[in-house]
């Protein structure tokens, strides 16, 4: 995934834990870098959720009322968890899926692997989410309460040792647990297969081998094959994500999680759990896009380039 091997002489190929831990490390970094560039689009987002009556007017009109009502600093809300959450999430995703590719294709041999490559994707990036949200979890929780209530703390360490005080490991970090997987699944899956499907499209009507393209081409087929694959994730989760803004917007609800899910979702109706969803087609398309350009160019540079590919070529 990502573009063709490029090995300079001399360099020995990292294999096994050195070479995952690369993986990790370009997933972390490329997921960090992207989500906290639109920091201010997610709170922008989150606010047309959480208040629909307040926030009525679309994405442009909602930065001038947040800017409006609150200042300019408030766009960047939440900043910190999203760098440190989405840090370990994008170790654990990137990294976790090339892993678990990798288990697969050994699993059922190199053929039967391709030839059924759409379920080895799926279930690889389903396996791997479900790891980096544990990790994740506890800092999208701390994010949505500093959005939502911008008084709650002062910023990450406040809003986080405050949030662990009063409501514990369980009501406080993982209330949200299943909202995030019902979000997050659904959405790394769509990712995942539909950016391996259009890059597959592209490079088999290329009439240049994968091979020999340009670094800068590549880079070119990881963003526009990352476009699609975003918008495509950002409907899919898109209900999820509106009822994980509501679940953490205040303490917990009473009754189980799935009770609460049910409520919210029964209150909200169709419509509503579709509230910001253009602002999210923005904000997940570009991400995915970066994304998947910077996980590219990093593997690149760390000599990275031992990933499992079953894509068939024409």
């Amino acid at each position: 995934m990502g573009g063709p091997d490029v090995v300079i002489p001399g360099q020995k190929k990292p294999t096994g834990v050195d070479l995952y831990a690369r993986f990790a490390f370009a997933g972390a970094v490329c997921c960090s870098v992207t989500h906290g560039a639109v920091t201010p689009v997610d709170v922008v987002k989150t606010r047309i959720q959480l208040e629909p009556t307040v926030y009525n007017r679309g994405m442009v009109a909602g930065f001038r009322q947040v800017i409006q009502n609150e200042g300019a600093g408030a766009l960047l809300t939440g900043f910190g968890p999203t760098v440190a959450g989405y840090f370990l999430q994008g170790a654990f995703k990137f990294g976790g899926y090339e892993f678990w590719k990798k288990t697969f294709i050994d699993v059922l041999g190199a053929e039967a692997a391709s030839n059924h490559r759409t379920e080895v994707y799926i279930a690889s990036a389903a396996i791997a989410e479900f790891f980096a949200d544990v990790a994740l979890c506890p800092l999208e929780a701390t994010r949505i309460r500093l959005v939502s209530q911008p008084t709650f703390a002062n910023g990450l360490l406040g809003g986080f040792t405050r949030l662990l005080r009063e409501e514990g490991v369980l009501r406080g970090f993982y209330s949200g647990f299943g909202p995030i997987l019902f979000k997050q699944i659904p959405y790394t899956i769509a990712k995942f297969v539909c950016y391996e499907r259009f890059a597959e499209a592209i490079y088999n009507n290329l009439s240049t081998p994968k091979e020999k393209l340009s670094n800068g081409t590549v880079t070119a087929i990881n963003l526009a094959s990352g476009l699609g694959a975003g918008l495509v994730a950002a409907v899919v989760s898109q209900p999820a994500d509106t009822l994980l803004s509501k679940v953490n917007k205040t303490k917990g609800l009473e009754g189980s999680v799935m009770s609460r899910l049910v409520k919210i979702a029964g209150e909200l109706g169709p419509r509503g759990l579709f509230l910001g969803l253009t602002t999210r087609l923005v904000m997940v398309g570009s991400l995915t896009a970066f994304q998947f350009a910077i996980y590219g160019d990093i593997k690149r540079v760390l000599g990275a380039t031992g990933g499992a590919e079953i894509a068939k070529a024409k």
